[in-house]
């Protein structure tokens, strides 16, 4: 019998993409199925980075780049984080990766082993939990709460550190709740990180872009006490609705960076040419249909938002960023994964229970609202037929 290292018994998985295919599979089966669940943009991949993609094979660029990128790409990066944040970020700082995952995989690794711990997000994405687990590392969960409008609590964060702490992961705007944490937090937590000098952080802003009702997106880059152990996560996913393209960076401090792009020579090589083309053309080409995008994100935000607070036994609050919303469904007596289940067999609307967030996300479905009105609104009418009429087991 084949014998694998026991990481693999504890590395996890991200159950979105589970539930997709289980929606597909209902879809080829003749369902009319409604898709709130995956994190995906609706919206095509503006044409003029479409175009730098074809145009960029057509020159020939179809071979092996750099491991860490070609640099006008990484330039481009470094002149869109000054450009908006003010930041001075050099390009060999700046790492291309194959999506947003990588970085993540690459930050844990670096410092996940038996005996230390490492701070994440709870609900969170769930790769972090899994790549925690996959080093032998003790993962911590930081809760992120409902009252807090799920901005993390600087206070209760800094609460949590040991001696053992190694790495803490952050996330604003935040998937699956939607929650932007403001300066005057992140300030407090800055200001108490400088007590403990050898703990990294990760900051994962993929949703930098996308923040509402006047708010600012905070960059962690814009703190100087922490930038020599501060890793920064983002990427062209969502922003440009590219998340096939499989296109991300990295902002790494000193010598993490050496070590991330050893580990990306051993891993993937390099991120494939054409998209890095594409990716350039992205950030320095025109930003409308970012705008038009993020704009039609914010009004189904506000329709979401208004339906789920009228469905039976729900309540959401109103998610400041990303394309979220997290809805409390305590109050319908259900668990949220069976319900979830059971909305996507009886009534073809696809969520994701909270529990695939964490221990934390129990209570709550996510919904994403990356889907035209007319979709969302069919999907709250089945949601409200359905608790209406059904009961709880």
């Amino acid at each position: 019998m084949l014998k694998t290292v026991a990481n693999f018994d504890r590395i996890g998985e991200e159950n979105a993409f589970a539930v997709l295919a289980r929606a597909n599979a209902l879809v080829a089966q003749g369902r009319d199925i409604i898709s709130l669940g995956i994190g995906q943009p609706d919206f095509r991949t503006p044409e003029f980075i479409v175009e730098a993609a074809i145009k960029a094979l057509r020159d020939g660029h179809h071979g092996y780049t750099a491991a860490n990128g070609i640099l006008p790409l990484r330039e481009a990066v470094a002149a869109d984080l000054h450009k908006r944040y003010g930041v001075e970020v050099s390009p060999e700082s700046v790492m291309i990766m194959p999506g947003g995952k990588p970085t993540m995989f690459m930050s844990i690794l670096m410092f996940g082993e038996p005996g230390a711990e490492i701070m994440y997000p709870d609900p969170g994405f769930p790769i972090y939990r899994s790549m925690i687990e996959y080093t032998g590392a003790t993962p911590v969960p930081v809760p992120i709460r409902e009252e807090n409008g799920f901005a993390f609590s600087a206070e209760e964060t800094l609460r949590l550190i040991t001696p053992k702490t190694r790495l803490i992961i952050v996330n604003s705007p935040a998937n699956p709740t939607g929650g932007v944490t403001g300066k005057a937090e992140v300030d407090r937590l800055v200001a108490g990180l400088e007590k403990w000098p050898d703990v990294a952080i990760m900051s994962d802003e993929i949703y930098d872009h996308m923040v509402y009702d006047g708010e600012k997106h905070v960059c962690l880059l814009s703190y100087p006490s922490i930038r020599d152990r501060l890793i920064l996560l983002n990427g062209w996913s969502k922003t440009y609705a590219m998340t096939g393209w499989r296109l991300g960076y990295a902002v790494f401090p000193g010598k993490l960076y050496d070590y991330a792009r050893k580990l990306a020579v051993n891993l993937h090589s390099c991120v494939n040419a054409s998209a890095q083309f594409a990716g350039l053309a992205a950030l320095t080409g025109p930003q409308d249909e970012v705008w038009k995008m993020i704009a039609e994100f914010d009004k189904r935000r506000i329709v979401v938002v208004a339906g789920l607070n009228k469905l039976p036994g729900v309540s959401c609050v109103v998610p400041k960023g990303a394309f979220y919303a997290f809805p409390n469904i305590k109050g319908t007596g259900w668990k949220a994964k069976e319900l979830a289940n059971t909305l996507l067999n009886e009534t073809g609307v696809v969520t994701i229970g909270g529990p695939d967030f964490g221990i934390l996300g129990e209570g709550y479905l996510r919904l994403s609202y990356a889907n035209s009105t007319e979709n969302i609104l069919k999907a709250l009418d089945r949601m409200g037929e359905f608790l209406a009429s059904r009961k709880a087991a």
